[in-house]
């Protein structure tokens, strides 16, 4: 696999007001396991929309793994200036991962017209991608069951998630990493 999306839930679908929550760097790990085994195995590029969320948590794992790896990211919106109504402090983070990827461009020309504009992204991301990694819990899937559902009835496209329970072993892990969770004297 050569090219991957990746997507998943906005922030306030898990209930995460503030870029400073500690619950997003249990997610960027959980991201960061599964991109390394993918770059591993030949990954060269991650393909998302720049949606706040999953997708710049996504942005942000990429950039720092360019350090250690040849990988790439692309971000390619819907449509001009998505970040419109977004909180400022969304607003600059987004507009900083576009200059620093390595690709950027919207899929269409101006603003936002129609809900057309997302089905399309969604089937471009698919359309440009072998496969996809999706942040889901599939008993409570909010608004990524669009992009799931598109995927899920595309032939031949692999669906790999990270669901709760990763996290959860993800934040098992870290605890433990931890020395102090291994001091008896506590």
């Amino acid at each position: 696999m050569k090219t991957i999306t990746i997507t998943g839930y906005k922030p306030m679908e898990l209930n995460i007001f503030k870029e400073d929550d500690p619950r997003i760097q249990f997610i960027k790990k959980a991201l960061e396991k599964r991109l390394i085994a993918f770059i591993e195995e030949g990954l060269e590029w991650v393909l998302i929309s720049g949606q706040m969320g999953v997708e710049l948590w996504a942005a942000d794992v990429v950039m720092a793994l360019k350090d250690e790896y040849d990988i790439n990211v692309a971000i390619v919106p819907p449509f001009e200036n998505q970040d419109a109504r977004w909180p400022d402090a969304l607003k600059e983070k987004y507009e900083e991962m576009t200059m620093l990827a390595d690709f950027f461009q919207p899929l269409y020309k101006g603003e936002y017209k129609a809900p057309y504009q997302f089905r399309a992204k969604d089937t471009w991301l698919i359309d440009k991608s072998d496969g996809v990694l999706l942040l889901v819990d599939e008993d409570y899937p909010a608004s990524v069951q669009y992009f799931l559902a598109i995927a899920q009835s595309t032939e031949n496209y692999p669906i790999f998630t990270i669901t709760p329970a990763d996290i959860d072993d993800v934040v098992e892990e870290m605890r433990m990493s931890d020395p102090a969770y291994w001091d008896e004297s506590y």
